[in-house]
């Protein structure tokens, strides 16, 4: 999400071109193969109009596309950051309650609990991620690799 509004930086105010809307599609796409296909086209297509938006595109894409190497289920919630700004105004919250710290460590355990408590929640909650889906997506991982050392 953030990837795509910082590309608002390189193209002027007013674009009406399917430029930024096609880059979104990429995340759409189920396979990694497919995106790299697609970005390829891509580039070629905007390179002669927005040059300065394929060169950032094309240096700062790849930290994006770990996206794919989640489960599929899990995707939906990764586009956005809500998960993790939900994270933030909690901690936030948790502190203000505190308002001075005694010294750092003890507002980094506060912190660590917080966190450990996110997260023990997120595992258990099916609401946003469930990690039955990522132990098998790194199972087909490692049974893909293994066939293929094979082979």
């Amino acid at each position: 999400m953030h990837f795509l509004r910082n590309a608002l930086d390189y193209v002027p105010r007013k674009v009406d071109d399917d430029c930024l809307q096609e880059l979104r599609w990429f995340y759409a796409r189920r396979e990694l193969t497919e995106v790299r296909q697609d970005l390829a086209r891509w580039l070629v297509k905007w390179q002669p109009k927005y040059p300065k938006l394929c060169d950032w595109v094309e240096a700062n894409v790849e930290e994006t596309f770990t996206y794919f190497r989640l489960p599929l289920a899990h995707h939906k919630h990764m586009k956005s950051t809500n998960m993790l700004e939900r994270l933030n105004q909690e901690l936030k919250r948790r502190t203000q309650v505190v308002r001075i710290f005694p010294n750092a460590a003890s507002c980094l355990r506060l912190i660590r609990a917080l966190a450990v408590e996110t997260h023990e929640n997120w595992l258990e909650a099916t609401r946003y991620l469930n990690m039955a889906h990522l132990a098998e997506h790194k199972k087909e991982a490692m049974r893909r690799i293994e066939q293929a050392e094979a082979a």
